[in-house]
């Protein structure tokens, strides 16, 4: 049986409960602890003006979410990559590298020259295997003291 073709499309308002709910999942998958996720909610939940002010994304196969990638372009040379995140039940599949291509193009297509984000540790590896490099570290915005590398990926 083949399977269903992947699809990416923007988000929608309607969306946004779903995709806030996978952020969570995703991060949660790498055995945060609740104070530590509950910290982080706001920062992970998707809000209408996040459609308004940035292209947000999500993968589809077969009507089951896969991934979601929110890229914010107009900072000159750079695009910043403030989401991407996969379902846990979709991690190795691709579903990752599928919407870093999608956020490049279209950083690409804006005439962004790199793609810059601040990952979490446990994505570091991802974004190394994708071309990106650690071009430093910079604090989170969710938990006080805790340091994220800082990824650029030359366009």
């Amino acid at each position: 049986m083949v399977a269903p073709p992947r699809l990416i499309r923007d988000a929608v308002l309607a969306d946004l409960d779903e995709l806030g709910d996978l952020c969570l999942r995703s991060k949660a998958h790498w055995g945060y602890d609740a104070d530590f996720m509950a910290a982080c909610r706001d920062e992970l939940t998707l809000k209408p003006d996040d459609l308004a002010r940035s292209r947000v994304a999500l993968l589809a196969q077969g009507g089951r979410l896969l991934a979601v990638v929110q890229l914010t372009l107009g900072h000159g040379p750079a695009a910043e990559l403030e989401k991407l995140f996969v379902a846990p039940e979709a991690i190795g599949c691709g579903a990752g590298r599928d919407v870093l291509g999608w956020a490049a193009d279209r950083a690409r297509e804006a005439g962004a020259e790199r793609l810059e984000c601040d990952a979490d540790p446990h994505a570091e590896g991802f974004y190394l295997r994708a071309g990106a490099v650690r071009v430093g570290m910079v604090p989170s915005g969710s938990w006080p003291g805790r340091m994220l590398p800082r990824m650029m990926l030359r366009l």
